[in-house]
């Protein structure tokens, strides 16, 4: 047995205890320990010395014992991570930004997909606390329940106690949005509504009314469609060939997201029309690809990394009582003008 040890062994680079980079700079275990686990006591650590350990740590490659660590102070440093769906842009981008954060603060995640299924959502969210997750972030899903863990729910819009809420001012990029066609010549405008299920819909459908009222466009019935659920361009498309096959009176698109927003030009390709010379065409999110389609897409920029970032510090800093409990946080959108909107038909006429 001992031999097979040996063997097994063989190839393992010796473990670099706490203890060792301790020794390395000449501090006590409680002092490295503090500044490698970023606790609260590291705020009394002069930066210098900081600077000394993680450079020892660095040196002899230690890697934290998070099993140790755990049965130590009897917590599990994970999140769980409820998402609609895999291959979403969007979600992929706020999980990027979550996972940054928490790879920084050393904590784990656990994501599950629900897929629009309210009995799987609640499953799931049993499911999480079970295996000790010590707070849930929502992305894109709707919670609806006073959860048992602290929450964080991006793009949440339902009031719910202990829900903190990362929330887009809708009302302000649909203004925006609605300003620049409207400056561009703009009044009949065909507007793509969500699909129900998003957490978004409703919220940024009554922020588009609005806008649309105060700016004096028209939107008549033919001119709105709703989209339908999915992760790929497809929703957008057959959606505006909906609205073709109905009227062309319409001069500018505002879409639901940038992706319905893509497979809109295409469509709007496809009957002989061309963006943004026929019909203009506007996204929401600024995902990657909004820059580089064909033209360029006019979109509003959520800041979906940095919201990610927001909701894991929001959430670790209730965890570890940094800060007070807060209902809602509100993240301003950008307008980013590039090739897909342009002077309204009329306009370039006259």
């Amino acid at each position: 047995m001992k031999r097979r040890n040996e063997i097994l062994n063989s190839g393992s680079p010796p473990v670099v205890t706490l203890k060792a980079v301790a020794q390395r700079v000449g501090l006590t275990p409680g002092t490295v320990s503090a500044v490698l686990n970023n606790s609260h006591a590291s705020a009394s650590v002069p930066e210098r010395t900081r600077k000394r350990i993680l450079e020892a740590a660095r040196e002899l490659r230690y890697k934290p014992n998070f099993l140790a660590r755990s049965l130590r102070v009897k917590r599990t440093y994970t999140i769980g991570v409820i998402a609609k769906e895999i291959g979403d842009i969007y979600g992929a981008m706020v999980i990027s930004g979550v996972e940054k954060y928490l790879r920084q603060q050393n904590y784990f995640f656990l994501t599950v997909i629900h897929r629009h299924d309210q009995q799987l959502l609640q499953s799931y969210s049993q499911l999480l606390l079970s295996r000790g997750a010590e707070g849930i972030i929502a992305v894109a899903t709707s919670v609806t329940a006073s959860p048992t863990l602290p929450t964080v729910a991006i793009a949440g819009h339902a009031h719910v106690d202990g829900v903190t809420n990362i929330t887009l001012d809708h009302r302000h990029a649909a203004r925006m949005a609605l300003e620049h066609l409207a400056e561009l010549g703009h009044r009949d405008l065909a507007l793509m509504k969500g699909p129900s299920a998003s957490a978004d819909t409703d919220a940024r459908w009554e922020a588009v009314s609005e806008a649309a009222d105060a700016l004096k466009c028209s939107i008549r019935t033919e001119f709105v469609v709703e989209g339908q659920t999915g992760a790929s361009p497809e929703p957008g498309y057959e959606a505006t060939k909906e609205l073709l096959r109905k009227s062309r009176g319409f001069t500018a698109l505002f879409a639901f997201n940038d992706l319905a927003a893509i497979g809109a030009i295409r469509a709007i390709d496809e009957a002989g029309l061309r963006v943004p010379d026929d019909i203009s065409v506007i996204g929401f999110d600024d995902i990657p690809n909004a820059a580089y389609t064909r033209p360029s897409l006019t979109t509003v920029r959520q800041p979906l990394l940095e919201m990610g970032e927001i909701a894991a510090r929001t959430l670790l800093d209730r965890i570890e009582k940094r800060s007070e409990y807060v209902p809602e946080i509100a993240i301003e959108p950008q307008l980013v003008i590039r090739e897909s909107t342009g002077k309204a038909r009329a306009c370039l006429r006259s």
